[in-house]
């Protein structure tokens, strides 16, 4: 079956053949293996017309919904690092802006007309506002709400908009936009008002996925929820990632469908000529094999082991059956199905969003977390735990230290007043233990008490002490940076 491989090994087939990407891969597949089989056993007649590039190179789209003045421009701005506005029109024509972006080569973003609220709402827009998003609902791969901090009361035109997405739930991401201008506690009431309010109207069991944040690329008002803004933003901008992803797995799906379909088509087509007479009684035969057809699917299902559910309709295929001259229909070609199996089992690269706010996301000094937590002092030519180390001797000394070290109970009585639970604290005293002898010599002590400040401060400590914080006298060499474990 097809499958993903490394992005920095592209996509390679069993020929040799190489993929970028997923779209070249799965039409160049198609063309060269699947269509030559649907052409010859008259696939196209029965079940569905041939692949065009359309179907193959068409991007992901993301439908964005909101009321005016939601950030939902902005928000595209921010996504795209563009000042350019696009223009929107529902009521005589829709109008597509191309731009070269790199995020645009990925996917496609859909902005609509901001929702109505208050005496606006009786305002008529001369089309079916909530038909048009159902449309467009049923072809995105994401439909993104958006809403106001200060202005978080939900339209009847927004409810009809929300409920014109049944069906379409999995789709539905909501960012809380603007969340900069309220502060913390007001922040918590927004956002719980927000649920209560989306419990209303989307009636499905699972909690929709909210994303807080400030999405344009202006100074944040209040910066106290920096952090979490950041990191609400990577997790969308990971959502909007995975699509190209995700829309090429729909795309696999039904190319690999419509391979079993058609490779079932080649059996029963084939089979049908085989069962013809060369001569005489060719109508009378063909009548009955379209009567037998339900007993020709069982044979060909154990003769080639095919589950039932790749079969075509069997009433429908028995109607379309009586239209054609049996025996002009082609012998099985093995080499046609075995091409189609080869297909099947081709490699392809993975596809991602890259570009505008998502180039370097993840890398560089700007990136989230970067220089802080465990990673703090990771670009500093100083020890970064010498800078506090002062205020820790002062405490290391008080613990009555033997030979230059402290014994594990009395480190343990000093770790514990920091109310950290204790599988916590046994992590922390692995890390901090360099020479694994069960005391802490001062610089160790300093490390577990540096370790034990991350985890205060709410961030997450690492599997493997990174190479930035190992203690001076405990490296093979102090003068150089060493790998990332004690010695």
């Amino acid at each position: 079956m097809f499958s993903w491989v490394k992005q920095e090994q592209g996509g390679r087939n069993k020929e040799g053949e190489m993929y970028q990407t997923v779209t070249e891969g799965l039409q160049s597949l198609y063309l060269k293996k699947l269509l030559p089989l649907e052409e010859t056993y008259l696939f196209h007649d029965f079940h569905s017309p041939a692949l065009e590039a359309a179907d193959f190179q068409s991007k992901p789209m993301v439908l964005l919904v909101g009321q005016y003045s939601t950030g939902k421009t902005t928000f595209i701005r921010y996504l795209l690092e563009k000042l350019n506005a696009f223009g929107n029109s529902f009521l005589n024509r829709f109008i597509c802006s191309q731009m070269p972006n790199q995020v645009l080569q990925s996917i496609s973003i859909i902005d609509t007309p901001g929702i109505l609220s208050g005496e606006k709402q009786r305002i008529s827009r001369g089309y079916d506002f909530a038909e048009v998003l159902r449309w467009f609902g049923e072809r995105v791969d994401r439909i993104i709400l958006l809403f106001d901090a200060h202005k978080l009361d939900i339209s009847d035109e927004f409810s009809e908009a929300i409920r014109a997405f049944k069906g379409q739930d999995d789709k539905i991401r909501v960012v809380l936009n603007k969340a900069d201008q309220v502060d913390t506690q007001q922040l918590m009431r927004v956002y719980g008002a927000l649920m209560w309010s989306l419990g209303k109207v989307i009636n499905t069991p699972e909690v929709v996925r909210v994303y807080l944040g400030s999405f344009w690329a202006k100074p944040l008002q209040n910066t106290e929820n920096r952090r979490l803004f950041e990191a609400e933003s990577q997790d969308l901008f990971k959502d909007i990632q995975s699509l190209p992803r995700n829309a090429a797995l729909r795309k696999l799906n039904d190319l690999i469908k419509r391979a079993r379909l058609a490779k079932v088509q080649a059996y029963i087509i084939s089979y049908l000529k085989k069962e013809m007479p060369s001569l005489f009684g060719r109508e009378k035969k063909k009548e009955e094999l379209i009567m037998r057809l339900p007993e020709i699917y069982t044979i060909l299902q154990r003769e080639h082991h095919i589950s039932p559910g790749d079969f075509p309709n069997v009433t429908k295929m028995q109607d379309m059956l009586q239209h054609y001259d049996f025996s002009k229909f082609p012998s099985l070609k093995i080499k046609l199905v075995e091409s189609v199996d080869k297909m099947l089992e081709s490699k392809l690269p993975p596809p991602m969003v890259s570009g505008g706010a998502f180039e370097g996301s993840q890398d560089g000094p700007f990136g989230h977390g970067y220089g802080e937590g465990i990673s703090a002092g990771a670009d500093a030519e100083d020890w970064i735990i010498g800078r506090e180390k002062h205020r820790y001797d002062e405490i290391f000394y008080m613990l009555m230290p033997i030979n230059g070290k402290i014994s594990g109970v009395n480190a343990k009585k000093e770790m514990m007043n920091s109310r950290l639970p204790n599988t916590v604290l046994g992590k922390i005293w692995k890390l901090a233990d360099c020479d694994k002898d069960g005391m802490l010599d001062d610089e160790e002590f300093a490390l577990a008490q540096h370790l034990i400040k991350i985890k205060l401060e709410g961030y997450e400590l690492p599997s493997e002490l990174p190479h930035h914080l190992v203690p001076p006298s405990h490296r093979k060499n102090p003068t150089h940076r060493l790998p990332a474990k004690c010695w």
